[in-house]
């Protein structure tokens, strides 16, 4: 079993805010890194603490300690899962790994920020571990995400462009590049997302504001873009939005959920993190002036009707854990409630007095309706503080099972149901 990077130098990246708000536990089982995927070995803990809700949000401000936490050695039993999963290292040994798409092919493909490239991660002979890091693009300005369309066409998104790879060899590396978006917006929150809708009939640009609370002077900052697949028509689809890094479809609507990273320096607990739902193009989230729908900016919502017209969030999580990617559970060879819900990958906190994130979370939805968030994958925090990981995305593979990139600790996971 490969192992993941035993020591990692962390950055303090820009986290957010939200809070999180928990069901009824679900009994969670802490299972080493080093098992066989898919191996019926006996966990070797069960955790005895229960999941309990964080306090209710309010409105008090204060400014929080810069602590992002120390990079420590992987330990040996790391993450905690709820009974019935396993976890493994899919793939070690990558530079900053960050969003994940899967591939005509089947593959797990990945942007490695850190090599500037693309990456594929076959599983040729279904042993749940990569058979290697295959390279199918490289030459890219810090790419965060990638999608591709029915066609096979890959997609990629640097900071200020999105650009559009075709005519792959034998090997699958694209051998002709066009650029079809260009002059997006640099510096501040730099990382893009892409999506498709359901018909490919669009294309859809996250872009995340240029400062923590500002009012923007390009009015592309902090919103969803919606473009014609060939990069034109720009429009923005949804605004109000400080930083959605993840962005997805709920199965069988067009109904788009986000993840939004709030602002920072009102204190450890404000405001919430949380995710969004745009029903139809043309919402506001109410950045900067509001948050999460009711939280008046103490700088920039000084107006009485600060939260008029601003679309509340689906779910409100625990302030500054950072979500980043979401997934739903269907496709998953999981049982319910996990078919249905929703996966959000938590980047963690650098600015909060006591860390938090670090972790994946489950939020049950029934009929379009969000519950609570609860812990799905925890450890990447230990309870001295200290990180060894950063979950950045979250995909649902062709095999049912669910991967989990970390930027920090340079590995894919596979969580997969015993």
């Amino acid at each position: 079993m490969r192992k993941a990077l035993l020591l990692i130098s962390l950055l303090g990246l820009l986290a957010a805010c939200g809070e999180q708000q928990v069901d009824a536990p679900i009994a969670p089982t802490t299972v080493p890194l080093n098992q066989a995927a898919g191996s019926s070995t006996t966990p070797v803990a069960t955790a005895t603490t229960s999941i309990v809700p964080s306090p209710e949000p309010t409105t008090s401000a204060g400014k929080p300690a810069r602590n992002a936490p120390t990079a420590v050695v992987e330990p040996t039993d790391a993450v905690t899962l709820p009974d019935g999963f396993g976890i493994s290292v899919f793939q070690s040994k990558l530079a900053g790994p960050r969003m994940l798409a899967i591939g005509p092919d089947g593959a797990i493909y990945t942007a490695e920020r850190g090599e500037d490239r693309i990456v594929r991660l076959p599983d040729r002979n279904a042993d749940g571990l990569a058979d290697g890091v295959e390279v199918i693009a490289d030459g890219f300005d810090s790419p965060s995400s990638m999608i591709f369309d029915q066609a096979g066409n890959l997609y990629v998104a640097e900071t200020t462009k999105v650009i559009k790879l075709t005519q792959p060899d034998a090997e699958g590396k694209y051998t002709q590049r066009q650029t079809i978006i260009d002059g997006l917006p640099a510096g501040g929150h730099s990382t893009r997302t892409l999506l498709f809708s359901p018909d490919e009939s669009k294309l859809y640009v996250a872009v995340g504001s240029s400062c923590n609370v500002c009012n923007e002077e390009d009015e592309r900052r902090a919103t969803v873009m919606e473009y014609d697949p060939d990069g034109s028509n720009g429009r923005i689809y949804a605004k109000g939005l400080r930083n959605a890094v993840g962005i997805t479809w709920r199965p069988g609507t067009n109904e788009l959920w986000a993840t939004n990273n709030g602002r920072d320096m009102l204190g450890d607990d404000q405001p919430p993190e949380t995710v969004n739902v745009a029903t139809s193009a043309g919402l506001d989230f109410g950045w900067p002036r509001c948050h999460s729908g009711r939280i008046a900016d103490p700088e920039f919502g000084k107006d009485a009707n600060a939260c008029q017209g601003v679309t509340p969030p689906a779910v409100e999580m625990q302030a500054h854990s950072a979500p980043l990617g979401l997934a739903f559970g269907n496709g998953s060879n999981f049982p319910e409630p996990y078919q249905s819900g929703l996966f959000v990958a938590f980047h963690g906190s650098w600015n909060r007095s006591s860390p938090t994130g670090y972790k994946v979370v489950f939020i049950p939805v029934t009929d379009g309706k969000a519950g609570n968030a609860q812990d799905f994958a925890t450890g990447w925090l230990t309870d001295a503080g200290a990180v060894w990981g950063r979950p950045v995305d979250v995909i649902v593979g062709r095999d049912g099972s669910l991967y989990i990139s970390d930027d920090a600790g340079g590995a894919i996971y596979r969580v997969f149901a015993k």
